[in-house]
């Protein structure tokens, strides 16, 4: 009987969850898509939590059982905001397939990086997207026409340049053959002095 009114509780939450989402994105301001997700993963929650906390039916859990369920909801927010829409809308996966069907199915394999540089960056707005992102997450700041990395952005990326370097894998198949170069992605990178501000 218990397990039933679990698996209907996290149905409900489920429901409660989309419907939520739904409403956000079509009526209301979104700063961070993957964050506005976030938000409505926790109203959903307290949503279900106060529901089977007050209806009869559901009042057989125990306060450690109501507990677990908020995780459980927690983490299924959590893996629907960063799996569906984060992932829709940021993934080049994604972009290269619906690119494909644009313009009909297929692509020559060289005007790839023409696609990549002259419509991708434009037509999803990456730039403007990206640095919103890094501004809302505090990791830079655009003081005077400048982007810098504020002290939790260095952070931030020290350690994501550690993991690279150590935690990629170094034979990745990239284009039908195995490589480390994106373990170092700057390795053979041209550094210009002319767009750097102090």
């Amino acid at each position: 009987m218990k397990y039933l009114k679990f698996v209907t509780a996290t149905a409900v939450y489920t429901l409660l969850l989309l419907a939520i989402y739904i409403l956000h994105v079509r009526y209301v301001p979104v700063n961070v898509v993957f964050y506005s997700a976030i938000l409505d993963a926790v109203l959903a929650t307290i949503l279900a939590a106060t529901l089977i906390t007050t209806v009869r039916w559901f009042k057989v859990f125990t306060r450690f059982e109501t507990l677990q369920l908020c995780c459980i909801w927690l983490l299924l927010g959590y893996s629907f905001a960063i799996s569906v829409p984060t992932v829709i809308d940021r993934s080049l996966s994604f972009y290269i397939l619906e690119k494909l069907q644009q313009r009909g199915g297929g692509i020559k394999l060289d005007a790839f990086d023409q696609v990549f540089t002259q419509e991708y960056v434009k037509e999803h707005h990456l730039v403007d997207v990206r640095l919103t992102e890094q501004q809302q997450s505090g990791t830079v700041e655009i003081k005077d026409g400048c982007v810098k990395l504020t002290a939790w952005g260095q952070t931030i990326a020290s350690t994501s340049r550690y993991f690279r370097a150590h935690f990629l894998p170094k034979q990745r198949l990239l284009m039908g053959k195995y490589s480390d170069d994106l373990t170092d992605p700057f390795r053979n990178s041209v550094e210009r002095m002319d767009y750097r501000c102090q």
